[in-house]
């Protein structure tokens, strides 16, 4: 009776030692195996873009620790329905850390970017590996990326600036549509600048997004389609470099905060079909821009014009018509609260005759909310009148 009475004791009693020497060991090797940096187990750099369905976590850099200590793994992996993983733990002893641990919010259990729209991107809050959502606006800047370097055997195609990554060296004769980019630049100008450069000269041929407003890292040519849009690479293709550029928008409002209106007048000796033009041309060239809080634009590079007979001008020639329409927006922008625009003048002649109606014009936005600018016109010749808005976006 005694003897049976004994048995459990003792079997509980070694139970008991069982359990404090594998506490002793448990902390003992914790400090052999501090917790994993969330870091260490991405498949991707923190702060790179990250839409929905990506695979964020490299499974392979997943740590195992010691199952004698971290038993409580065990649990956690059967919630996130990791069996296989349970099974190895027990067979081998060392459990892999279960990506709760280390990865919370927008990431599955299997390291995939879950619930959220638009373009997010990695990040990390404390001690988990996190995918940010994107905000309401994220913009970024239209920055050279890859350019084309002469040099006595051709034309170097690098990535990330004139001494970034060398990709490859195409020779003067194979410069085609085949060889080097041409989104933004055509092949003739290229082959004309490489005619006219020296060697070490370079030309941007293509172009990332940069110095995102929400600190995310810069996006390459060949992913800004894919995160953010068709339209935001013909916005980029539009406006010049350094840019600011609204590389997503969510949900929101737009609400015209000022608006001003110019009509062109008559100056028959300038021409007035051709100032009409000039007028239309001003207009296409601002319609649409948009311009983040604290941050300046000019309008599109690829606006053309029709000079206009002029004594009075540098070369005989002016691009009458801008005027009226670069007072339009003038006025606009001055009763929207914004500053002058750079290159806009408080006179009847708004923009002197050295100054390009588009890249020699900068608007500046002072608000803490993005603006956008409506430029449209209404009539014909010297009856056009050229109408100008600003729609605040929030």
């Amino acid at each position: 009776m005694r003897k049976s009475l004994l048995n459990p004791i003792l079997a509980f009693g070694v139970l008991i030692i069982m359990m404090v020497g594998f506490l002793y060991f448990g902390n003992t090797v914790e400090g052999y195996y501090p917790p994993q940096k969330p870091e260490e187990i991405t498949s991707m750099p923190i702060g790179d873009t990250v839409v929905s369905g990506m695979k964020v976590v490299d499974d392979s850099k997943i740590r195992k620790v010691p199952v004698l200590y971290h038993a409580d793994y065990l649990n956690k992996l059967l919630q996130e329905g990791k069996y296989i993983q349970i099974i190895s733990g027990l067979l081998t002893g060392a459990v892999e850390t279960p990506l709760s641990q280390i990865a919370n919010g927008s990431i599955s259990y299997q390291g995939v970017a879950q619930g959220f729209e638009g373009p997010g991107f990695l990040s990390v809050h404390g001690q988990y590996l996190v995918v940010n959502p994107p905000q309401t606006f994220v913009w970024g800047f239209k920055t050279g990326y890859t350019v084309g370097v002469k040099t006595s055997k051709g034309l170097e195609i690098r990535e990330g600036g004139k001494n970034g990554k060398l990709v490859k060296t195409v020779s003067s004769s194979d410069i085609n549509n085949e060889t080097i980019p041409h989104d933004y630049v055509s092949i003739s100008t290229t082959k004309k600048w490489y005619e006219n450069a020296k060697v070490g000269d370079y030309i941007n041929l293509d172009y990332s997004l940069a110095g995102f407003n929400d600190g995310r890292n810069q996006v390459p040519p060949d992913k800004i389609k894919t995160f953010f849009g068709d339209s935001v690479v013909s916005y980029m293709k539009d406006y010049p470099s350094g840019s600011p550029v609204m590389a997503y928008m969510g949900p929101h409002s737009e609400n015209v905060t000022a608006s001003y209106a110019e009509s062109l007048g008559s100056h028959p000796e300038y021409g007035d079909a051709a100032r009409a033009y000039n007028a239309m041309q001003f207009a296409r060239a601002w319609n649409g821009t948009i311009i983040p809080p604290k941050t300046g634009s000019n309008g599109k590079e690829n606006i053309g014009f029709d000079p206009c007979p002029d004594p009075n001008a540098t070369g005989g020639s002016a691009v009458h018509g801008v005027c009226p329409a670069a007072r339009s927006i003038r006025g606009a922008t001055a009763a929207a609260g914004l500053p002058t625009p750079i290159g806009i003048r408080w006179e009847e002649l708004a923009i002197a005759y050295d100054t390009s109606p588009t890249q020699g014009v900068k608007i500046y936005n002072n608000q803490n909310y993005p603006i956008k600018i409506i430029m449209y016109t209404q009539g014909s010749g010297s009856g056009l009148v050229i109408y100008s808005r600003i729609v605040k976006l929030s």
